[in-house]
């Protein structure tokens, strides 16, 4: 449980320091976002699970 503690930590952690150092930028960012078909958006949140699914792999692996 620690383990997963720290890393829904830094998970949370890299996915809000854009926002805080960014936080025009993500603005525009984010009404980008809102313009992309709904395919596209599917597209690469799948592109990212299979990222994050191979990032856990790779150190399960090598650990």
């Amino acid at each position: 449980m620690e383990f997963f503690l720290c890393v829904v930590g830094m998970v949370m952690f890299i996915e809000g320091f854009p926002y805080a150092a960014f936080p025009n930028r993500m603005k525009s960012w984010l009404e980008r976002i809102l313009e992309l078909p709904p395919r596209t958006l599917r597209g690469l949140g799948l592109i990212m699970m299979l990222a994050g699914l191979l990032t856990v792999w790779a150190g399960r692996m090598f650990d």
